[in-house]
């Protein structure tokens, strides 16, 4: 989950719900002030970021994504108690209907 610098619409999704369970909070950073649909976000704010629980996980996104992945090594050394993924293709590959569905029983 970690070993990469950008995840997925999907694997945000995935992710969120599997550190859910161990109790660390993902939290969707905005950096361009543009706040996606259905979905909530928190504008870039280092003060603020920096009062949530150590282990919190920042996934940062721009309009295409190239930005907040070239600006990582930034973000990881300003917050080195927390996680810090990009958001891949970013703003322009959101898709705000998309859902993570449960798999099906295969005997249905």
């Amino acid at each position: 989950m970690f070993e990469k610098d950008e995840w997925t619409q999907q694997e945000l999704y995935k992710y969120s719900k599997q550190l859910e369970d161990k109790n660390i909070k993902v939290v969707l950073i905005d950096t361009i002030l543009k706040p996606l649909d259905k979905i909530e976000t928190i504008t870039y704010n280092p003060y603020e970021m920096k009062l949530m629980p150590k282990g919190t996980v920042f996934v940062f996104y721009c309009d295409t994504g190239k930005t907040t992945k070239e600006r990582l090594n930034f973000y990881k050394k300003k917050f080195p108690d927390y996680k810090c993924i990009s958001l891949r293709g970013g703003r322009g590959y959101w898709r705000p209907n998309y859902q993570l569905l449960e798999e099906l029983d295969k005997n249905a």
